[in-house]
């Protein structure tokens, strides 16, 4: 199959996942900013995607596509490195047009698996996994306003430590969207001659306002934790 088999067919693998991971992050940023304003309606939201089948099936589905990716993303730096050959080893001057991060895009992503294993311990391990197999915790599964709280903003060394690592991934994040958005635009034919630089400016803009609400999120429940959620009242009837 050409997709698996040619070098193009794997970029517009690597493209559509893409892609699709980032309508996930677009997803998941308006989720945690309701965190934000009200600590009942995002609970009420992770009730709705705890351990319901659906939530299931969407989380193996997701899951299906970051190893896709990722495995797509090793074949395509493997076989560039091999293209290159000796070459790779040779001292040369840094491109005028190429952009940073797409000279560093294999080791961002290695910064994001990172960040994304820690996430994974921090949230899925003790929400939906302690849900699925009855766990005792200290905080419910359910209980996602809890979790992030007690991640950034119990106000021991700890909390501090996630928030900079946290921050260090989200800023990870930012550089391989805005590259990658455009990129694969590129890839998928949808990016001509006058649309190049807009698509540019569309990932770097997408990007920004992404990342920025999850760094709005983790900065917030550091500096302040108990100034944040109390809008119940108010914002709950307008979430469900």
């Amino acid at each position: 199959m050409w997709l698996c088999n040619s070098s193009i067919g794997r970029k517009v693998v690597m493209s559509v996942t893409g892609l699709a991971l980032i309508l996930f992050l677009t997803f998941h940023a308006c989720m945690n900013v309701v965190a934000i304003f009200s600590a009942e309606a995002y609970n009420q939201i992770c009730k709705l995607l705890g351990s319901n089948w659906y939530a299931l099936v969407a989380t193996a589905g997701l899951a299906a596509l970051m190893a896709i990716h990722i495995v797509f993303a090793l074949i395509l730096t493997h076989q560039n490195a091999k293209a290159r050959g000796n070459n790779k080893y040779a001292i040369t001057s840094k491109p005028e047009k190429v952009e940073w991060a797409s000279q560093n895009m294999f080791a961002l992503g290695i910064i994001i698996c990172l960040g994304l294993i820690l996430h994974l311990h921090h949230f899925w391990e003790n929400m939906m996994l302690a849900e699925l197999i009855g766990a005792h915790k200290a905080i419910a599964p359910t209980d996602g306003f809890g979790w992030i709280a007690f991640t950034f903003g119990s106000g021991t060394t700890a909390s501090y430590i996630y928030t900079v690592l946290y921050l260090i991934w989200i800023v990870a994040i930012w550089f391989h969207l805005a590259h990658g958005m455009w990129s694969s635009m590129q890839t998928l034919g949808v990016s001509g001659h006058i649309w190049f630089n807009r698509w540019k400016c569309i990932g770097q803009i997408w990007a920004t306002l992404i990342m920025g609400a999850f760094a709005l999120v983790v900065i917030l429940f550091c500096l302040c934790p108990d100034s944040l959620g109390k809008l119940d009242g108010n914002v709950l009837p307008f979430i469900m």
